[in-house]
């Protein structure tokens, strides 16, 4: 069969498919696959992707008590989320495998380019085409001088301009090349993205993250103990001796609120006024802990994330003693009006135990519906103008005789009978501070004694977000490097005529792709003009 005569389907592959290499072979072909550019960029657009479920859910290391509050809201969800451990993102096997594969594609992409670099970086500018007038930007002119001096002349001119310039004696022609710095910026950029990695993983594996919920004006506060937190979330190689020992308590909390315009009724800022002392038996200092502006003690950082309202609480049993006494803590669930829910335990209350649930109003109100009817109860504003607690109550076991472990923000209900009225409707109390209400069949009272508030702390040790910075920086000013440096090429021809003359060609190559045509034509004019000049 002639070579005419073969079909397309006749030709075989120039590149053996995976199915047709060994052990060794298909490894190989593994490593290329995974270390080329696309695969690192892929890499990448999933490492980002595979952080979006961490931004759309409440993280356990971040805020559990969100997490908690999501499940009950979600229970047929809950364990196709746990599964998939969507409430640890940054923890879980599927995102630390995409974490590892791109650091693994990206060293072993950027090293063989290294190398790469450096032997072009040692390597002669190439040598001068042989028609320098077809190249798209390039002149000529003609003289009297010599080759030699003009070809001399054009070497300092153009290493005046930074340029590296080749050009030997016997040579009709000098080459310069510009703009390997463009190079350096993209290998800078990518291996300022490993650091950045690098920085993040030592975070993860040898910091830690923890909140707590502290009452203002709290005398015992905190000390930075594991059993102080009320959620912690360390790495895979923290120690805990690197904890560093200092306590603090909020003394007082400012609030700022918007009374008018489109976001009337949100804080416009909030200030906790924190005393605190690095080790014990320090000197107490000072600080007014905001949003965004951490206290850092040590390796620590010390971050305000959230406030709020605790109802101060009084439950006295059938008896009259009191069971339960003090602030209960409210969890927003309205950011704007600060409407919250919490739950009351009195495990202690005689004949038998009370649980409460319900909701805080900071202002209540009464809102209408379109027919003019009261609607649902809301909060009107984020201040606690007109405060209101309204409970529902549960007496009987209240889910704290086992010796399980309980949420203090969940009342478990399983084992517990909600009282009701005489019409079958749900018992409600409805309490403003300084009421007390007396509970139906002898079972006590409630009172609603006064308010106090809360902030939200956020505890962390990050020891690799230097590293990490450090990378961010060096990464734009690598990118900026590989956005704005151009690389090209020029050559200056100098040959003597038939009739005496010398013609002079000056051509320019720019390598980049969306180079100006102006710019090039204006340094191409410029190098000759430099050239004439010194040859007048």
């Amino acid at each position: 069969m002639t070579q005419l005569d073969r079909r397309p389907s006749d030709d075989r592959q120039a590149t053996p498919l995976p199915t047709d290499l060994d052990a060794r072979g298909l490894a190989r072909w593994s490593w290329r696959q995974l270390t080329s550019m696309r695969t690192a960029l892929v890499l990448l657009l999933l490492l980002a992707l595979a952080a979006i479920p961490g931004s759309a859910f409440p993280q356990e290391d971040i805020d559990s008590l969100a997490v908690s509050q999501w499940r009950d809201d979600h229970p047929r969800l809950t364990p196709i989320w746990d599964r998939l451990d969507l409430f640890s993102v940054y923890g879980s096997v599927w995102f630390s495998a995409i974490y590892l594969l791109l650091m693994i594609s990206l060293v072993g992409c950027i090293i063989p380019r290294l190398f790469v670099y450096a032997r072009a970086l040692r390597a002669r500018p190439p040598r001068a085409p042989r028609h320098l007038s077809r190249l798209p930007e390039s002149t000529s002119y003609v003289t009297d001088e010599d080759p030699d001096v003009v070809l001399r002349r054009a070497e300092d001119v153009i290493h005046r301009r930074r340029f590296r310039v080749d050009w030997n004696e016997g040579s009709d022609a000098v080459a310069a090349e510009r703009g390997h710095l463009r190079e350096a910026g993209n290998l800078l950029f990518h291996l300022a993205v490993i650091v950045v990695l690098v920085g993040v993983a030592i975070g993860s594996l040898f910091g830690y993250k923890g909140g707590v919920i502290l009452l203002n004006g709290d005398e015992y506060g905190f000390s930075n103990g594991l059993t102080q937190y009320d959620d912690f979330a360390p790495g895979s190689l923290f120690d805990p001796a690197v904890m560093e020992p200092f306590a603090f308590r909020i003394t007082d909390f400012d609030i700022d609120w918007l009374t008018d315009g489109p976001r009337a009724g949100m804080a416009r800022k909030f200030v906790a006024h924190l005393d605190y002392e690095t080790e014990p038996g320090a000197a107490t200092q000072q600080y007014d802990l905001r949003v965004n502006h951490p206290l850092s003690i040590g390796d620590t950082d010390i971050f305000l994330i959230g406030h709020g309202y605790a109802p101060v609480i009084t439950v006295r049993d059938g008896d009259g003693n009191v069971a339960q006494s003090g602030p209960q803590i409210f969890l927003p669930i309205n950011p704007r009006t600060f409407e919250s829910f919490g739950v009351v335990k009195a495990p202690d209350a005689q004949p038998t135990q009370l649980g409460f649930e319900g909701t805080f109003y900071p202002t209540f109100q009464l809102g209408r519906d379109a027919d003019g009817k009261l609607s649902m109860p809301s909060s009107a504003f984020g201040d606690a103008v007109d405060p209101l607690v309204s409970l529902f109550v549960y007496s009987g076991d209240v889910g704290l005789d086992d010796g399980s472990g309980a949420s203090v923000y969940v009342l478990d209900k399983s084992r517990a009978t909600q009282l009701r009225k005489a019409d079958g409707q749900p018992f409600r109390m409805d309490l403003r501070p300084g009421e007390t209400v007396t509970l139906p069949d002898g079972l006590g009272s409630v009172t609603f004694e006064g308010l106090e508030r809360w902030n939200k702390i956020q505890i962390s040790r990050t020891p690799g977000k230097f590293i990490a910075l450090g990378g961010v920086v060096t990464a734009l000013l690598g990118l900026l490097g590989s956005l704005f440096v151009r690389p090209r090429r020029l050559w200056v021809r100098a040959r003597r005529q038939e009739d005496g003359t010398t013609l002079v060609e000056v051509a320019r190559l720019d390598r980049s792709s969306g180079g100006d045509p102006e710019t090039g034509r204006s340094e191409l004019d410029g190098i000759v003009a430099a050239l004439r000049k010194d040859e007048s």
